[in-house]
């Protein structure tokens, strides 16, 4: 891993509300599954006592390479660990450190500001780039792989499950259309794509007409929601009594999971409705600690317009060890 800060910047969204919501305590062990560019990862050391401890876990080596930059200037190297991960794989990652139990997980499921103003990185459609969108730059699979390369059924069903994108048939149907001429290699080519594809007054809304669709394809090139799910399943177990988990999300599809999963932990029983008394045996393991999603504050929103969508959800553990499986 390169110790240069590599220009690589973002934005930590919600900041002072993750620090709140983490509840954090100067000897507690926590995990940054994001890292990005150390923004929320700089905060919780800065909260952290010398027996603190934080792991933070992120598979762009960029990401690593500007937390590393972060970490030597604060001095904090005994304090903050890094680690090249996919955060579904936290679980692994605890093991490998020897490490059974946490106080605190923070996982900020948004691309990170860099990654989005980089042309390079290929996701934005406001720019010129190679159709990339890896978040991990070893993994073979690109947007480019995905757009030249997929079925038209399958385009149009990531399009029409991951973003949501109401065309999406007839956009699907344009880019195989495009793409018999020749490859489709750049962002904003396969945008004006996109673009055309839309009825003219669906290219007026206020979005870009090649957001969703742009979205979609970097969930499908990254395992997105995969990962989210194995997330949400496997860090409840390891939080310790009070431990807290907080989530932000930027799409509904995430934001479904999120909610769903606290809801289940929250209300654990199986039992049908018919019974009079519950005798599955399976009680909460925690609660949320907001019952509606924490969301940026008009100043915030204006200052970083990526703010906008964000939704912070918070669960604690229960004091009490779970005795569900």
């Amino acid at each position: 891993m390169r110790s240069q800060d590599c220009n690589f910047h973002h934005l930590p969204v919600l900041f002072q509300e993750c620090m709140d919501g983490l509840a954090i305590k100067e000897d507690g062990i926590y995990v940054d599954c994001t890292a990005g560019g150390g923004g929320h990862s700089s905060g919780i050391v800065e909260r952290l006592g010398a027996k603190g401890k934080l792991i933070s876990l992120d598979k762009d080596e960029e990401a690593l390479a500007a937390c590393e930059a972060k970490r030597e200037a604060m001095g904090a190297e005994d304090t903050w660990t890094l680690v090249r991960s996919d955060f579904s794989r936290i679980g692994d990652v605890l093991n490998e450190l020897n490490i059974e139990k946490i106080d605190g997980v923070l996982a900020d499921l948004g691309v990170s500001s860099h990654q989005i103003d980089t042309p390079d990185r290929g996701f934005s459609y406001m720019q010129e780039g190679p159709l990339d969108m890896r978040m991990n730059a070893d993994q073979a699979l690109s947007a480019e792989t995905v757009v030249n390369e997929y079925k038209e059924t399958d385009l149009a069903r990531i399009f029409r499950e991951y973003g949501e994108e109401r065309f999406a048939g007839r956009i699907a149907s344009a880019i195989v259309e495009a793409r018999k001429n020749e490859p489709i290699r750049s962002t904003t080519a396969l945008a004006e794509i996109i673009r055309k594809a839309m009825p003219l007054k669906a290219r007026k809304e206020d979005q870009h007409p090649a957001r969703r669709c742009f979205q979609a394809i970097r969930i499908e090139v990254n395992n997105e929601l995969s990962s989210v799910s194995k997330l949400l399943e496997v860090v409840p177990s390891l939080l310790k009594p009070n431990g807290r988990f907080a989530v932000i999300s930027f799409h509904s599809l995430e934001d479904r999971l999120v909610k769903e999963a606290f809801r289940k932990l929250e209300s654990p029983c199986t039992c049908p409705r018919e019974f009079p008394v519950c005798v599955c045996g399976k009680i909460p393991m925690g609660r949320a600690v907001n019952t509606k999603p924490i969301v940026a504050s008009k100043k915030e929103a204006l200052e970083n317009k990526r703010s906008g969508c964000a939704k912070l959800r918070v669960f604690e553990r229960n004091e009490e060890e779970w005795r569900w499986q």
